[in-house]
């Protein structure tokens, strides 16, 4: 059976709730069909918030704090595998919750995996987001990555700018964590015109570069050892390399 939900997290709870419910068995989930002529069983998920609640406070009160965590980060992983093993793991966990912490299982061994990947990435972005200062004042930061990770950055940066405004944008999910006076949070973002940059950002933009050009010494220039630190996958809205370009 080939189980078709919207891709939203409360269709997926949904799901979960259908499956147990259900009896149903199966055997791949997509969030789109699949034009299988071999798949002639096909269930589509219907969104029931209530349902869905109602597998999340299960969860809450049948998993600790670790493994809720492991439920939502994966989600954000984007991963296009994740679905079967986490409803596994969701699974699993109502039956026999000391389950989850046995990497002997391959699901749990591949989503801790996955989890990983994520929080590399996070990482890699507290070093590698770059702010530009609009007119307003408002820090303004551009980001394309492979998972979601505009609520880790902006909770990491909500901590370290105190009460500076700012927006993290991600690009390709049109999606926008920001921080002002009068809201803090995630929003949809679904039109954008390039925003203005103040002039003290061009300046120091330029400084940025010049000290970047600086520091670096030619004879012991190593490309492959800086992509290591420095992968290519991040430096597209990165100032010292986006100036050069």
């Amino acid at each position: 059976m080939q189980v078709v939900y919207d891709g939203r997290f409360e269709g997926f709870l949904t799901l979960v709730y259908d499956v147990y419910y259900k009896k149903l068995k199966p055997i791949n989930i997509s969030k789109t069909k699949e034009n299988n002529l071999f798949i002639a069983d096909i269930y589509e998920v219907v969104t029931d918030e209530n349902n869905a609640n109602k597998v999340l406070e299960a969860i809450k009160k049948s998993f600790n704090k670790e493994h809720l965590n492991l439920i939502l980060n994966i989600f954000l992983c984007e991963n296009e595998e994740f679905e079967m093993l986490l409803l596994q793991y969701i699974i699993t966990g109502f039956k026999d919750k000391y389950e989850l912490n046995n990497i002997n299982n391959p699901f749990v061994f591949k989503l801790q995996r996955i989890q990983k990947e994520l929080f590399y990435t996070v990482h890699k972005m507290y070093g590698f987001t770059r702010f530009v200062e609009l007119d307003d004042g408002t820090l303004y930061a551009k980001i394309e990555t492979k998972h979601n990770v505009v609520y880790f950055l902006g909770k990491h940066f909500f901590k370290r700018l105190n009460n500076q405004k700012y927006i993290i944008h991600d690009i390709n999910r049109k999606i926008a964590f920001i921080k002002n006076d009068e809201y803090l949070g995630i929003q949809n973002i679904s039109s954008f015109e390039e925003p203005n940059i103040s002039e003290n950002e061009v300046h120091f933009a330029k400084l940025w570069c010049e000290f970047f050009d600086a520091v670096s010494i030619e004879s012991r220039e190593n490309k492959k050892c800086q992509q290591n630190f420095m992968p290519l996958l991040f430096r597209t809205y990165m100032t010292e390399f986006n100036q050069k370009s």
